[in-house]
């Protein structure tokens, strides 16, 4: 009976030390950091780091908004997509910001967080292992919206930061986003009819030859799909580099379900490669 006891005991322990050893393998993975302090919250941006990362490295980035009509939503959104680019090289993160349930705030604010957060990533690219020249602004829905911006937005930069920094991603990888306020009453009540504040948070407006490389996604059956035309029409007539992948059938947010989030999943990857921000993967039917 002694034995067994001693047994069990030693094998109890490694469990213990096993499932230790597992979390804090996960907490090396990713790392959390505040990225803007504002008078409603302090924003956290989560960072998801590659096998082999180091601090030394210049890495690609990627970071993703959640959507939510500039009033909900929450920083789980993109997880898997966040996982999935760490396995394959990059340093991915997930950028909470500020919306209206929770703060208060319009979408002019959220374009400001999402500006600042891609503006902290290159300001800290050193301490990250990332190559500030390699940035990817992505989200869906809202989400996009203010990824887009980050591109296209004239102004709305926080107060205080350093705007000899910029905070323009080289690369957009946008799910179903919103790419026009103008013209759209119900998204002009957002911001309460502003003209130049629609006109600014329009991202099809600004769009030019030397625009960022775009990948955008749109389901068929989307009420917004329409956007996704206007910006690639405007694309093609500029030269731009842009590529619209459309499901069939589909509404908003198909990419959070399967198969699509798969299927999406893939051809970012596939986007990625063809631009080189990853190397090439194995091919899935």
């Amino acid at each position: 009976m002694q034995t067994s006891f001693k047994i069990s005991a030693t094998f109890f322990c490694c469990v213990l030390l096993g499932l230790a050893a597992a979390q804090a393998a996960e907490q090396q993975d990713t790392q959390s950091f505040v990225y803007k302090k504002t008078k409603q919250a302090d924003l956290e941006l989560v960072v998801h780091y590659p096998p082999g990362w180091t601090d030394h490295d210049k890495r690609p980035a990627i970071v993703f908004f959640f959507g939510g009509g500039w009033e909900n939503g929450t920083i789980k959104a993109f997880e898997p997509q966040s996982k999935h680019l760490a396995s394959r090289g990059m340093v991915a993160a997930r950028a909470d910001y500020r919306v209206k349930s929770r703060h208060g705030v319009t979408p002019k604010e959220c374009v400001e967080d999402a500006k600042s957060a891609v503006r902290w990533l290159r300001a800290n690219a050193a301490k990250l292992g990332i190559d500030p020249d390699r940035i990817v602004a992505a989200g869906g829905s809202a989400g996009g919206h203010i990824a887009a911006c980050t591109a296209f937005t004239p102004g709305l930069d926080a107060e205080g930061e350093d705007a000899k920094i910029s905070s323009r991603p080289n690369v957009l990888v946008l799910f179903n986003p919103v790419l026009r306020f103008v013209g759209i009453p119900e998204l002009m009540g957002r911001i309460s009819n502003n003209e130049t504040l629609g006109k600014a948070i329009s991202p099809t407006l600004h769009l030019t030859k030397d625009s960022p490389p775009t990948l955008i996604f749109f389901g068929t059956a989307d009420r917004l799909a329409a956007m996704g035309d206007e910006f690639m029409k405007k694309s093609k007539e500029l030269g731009h580099p842009a590529e619209l992948f459309t499901a069939e059938g589909q509404p908003h947010g198909f990419f959070n379900r399967p198969p699509w989030q798969e299927k999406t999943t893939q051809r970012m990857d596939e986007f990625l490669v063809s631009i080189g921000y990853i190397p090439p993967g194995e091919k899935k039917e």
